[in-house]
């Protein structure tokens, strides 16, 4: 007890927690501007938007002091409950009622606040995979305690996402949980092995699924129709050229460029603000896997090193599914930028995890 008392009279990492309020910042800003022309042409009023974010950054701020002022080695315990939770929250989406589609995804539970649990799969997945990795760390190289219960989970995720289909969210929880799963003491072979099956089931569903093999077709050329969005991004984005049109002066938001308010929203920030604007956010991105790296390494005990690393590479793989997607570098799948996009059930979850590595900042060996 004095031992855990001691650990935790540090205080959080203060660059953490800066970058985290930068970011909370800037997105409300962009967010604001991005989405002010549908805002006002849906609903009547230019901050629709932006105050519905607002009020949900309120909940995900008290969820990230929450989580900030809790011991992360308590959740431990709890992990597969979480994972056994959130998982019955993705068969929920199907049930008619109660789960709702938008776009061509059934992924989200309307119980008059609209709920995506892929979400909070994202954080959940992470606990349960760091508890369990850190708990079996010397027997991972045994198929029926390493890879075989891995695997399981996974394609168990993996099923009843791809039902909705939700390709973007799964392959961050996949690139992720293959990060976590090989610092966690998971062996070359076992990553190669994944990655195999990994891949032919991906492009199983992709070539089985016209909508989504026409997006991987618009990176090797983007001429046809169903590349409309990424066309459009890609002129918001050259439009801005290095210093940008200037804020709130994306011509792109005026009902050309879809999605201005969630996944597309860096095309309208490269546009208004330009390639400086956008590298910088980027590089504070980048900035912010760093930190979580640092925590990781200062971390007093496995669980801790393993969550905070699979909560950074969760960010920075988001990023680069997002921003890729977005400068068709990669298939756009769809996924929001993080503290940027707007989406209550991301917003909430990325603080969620927020909160946790904050903690774990607090905690040395």
């Amino acid at each position: 007890m004095v031992q855990t008392i001691y650990m935790f009279k540090h205080k959080p990492d203060a660059v953490l927690i800066i970058i985290i309020a930068v970011l909370i910042v800037f997105g409300l800003i962009m967010l604001s501007s991005a989405s002010s022309v549908i805002a006002y042409s849906q609903y009547g009023s230019s901050y629709y938007f932006f105050t519905h974010q607002l009020s949900r950054l309120v909940l995900g701020l008290i969820i990230f002091w929450f989580f900030f002022q809790k011991d992360y080695r308590c959740w431990k315990k709890y992990s597969i409950w979480f994972l056994i939770g959130s998982i019955a929250l993705l068969i929920l989406v199907f049930i008619p009622g109660l789960g709702s589609a938008h776009g061509k995804s059934q992924s989200w539970i309307d119980i008059g606040y609209s709920l995506q649990p892929s979400e909070l799969v994202k954080l959940s997945f992470l606990f349960y995979l760091s508890a369990w990795l850190a708990n079996r760390k010397a027997k991972l190289d045994k198929i029926s305690q390493g890879i075989g219960p891995f695997i399981a989970v996974l394609i168990a995720i993996a099923f009843l996402m791809l039902l909705q289909p939700d390709l973007g969210t799964l392959s961050i929880i996949t690139l992720t949980a293959l990060i976590v799963y090989f610092v966690g003491g998971g062996k070359i072979w076992h990553l190669f092995v994944i990655t195999i099956i990994g891949a032919l089931l991906f492009s199983a569903v992709i070539l089985s699924n016209e909508y989504q093999l026409n997006r991987f077709k618009c990176v090797f050329n983007s001429d046809s129709d169903s590349c409309y969005q990424i066309n459009q991004s890609l002129i918001a984005v050259g439009s801005g050229g290095l210093f940008g049109r200037g804020f709130g002066q994306s011509r792109q938001k005026f009902m050309y460029l879809p999605e201005v308010s969630g996944d597309s929203i860096f095309a309208i920030i490269g546009e208004e603000l330009g390639l400086i604007a956008g590298s910088l956010l980027i590089m504070t991105y980048i900035l912010l896997f760093y930190r979580g790296i640092l925590i990781a390494k200062r971390a007093p005990d496995d669980f801790g090193r393993i969550l905070a690393i699979g909560i950074s590479s969760w960010i920075i793989v988001q990023v680069i599914i997002n921003i890729g997607g977005m400068i068709n570098l990669i298939p756009m799948t769809g996924v929001p930028l993080p503290f940027i996009s707007y989406g209550g059930s991301a917003l909430v979850s990325v603080l969620a995890a927020m909160g946790v590595l904050a903690n774990i900042s607090k905690a040395r060996a």
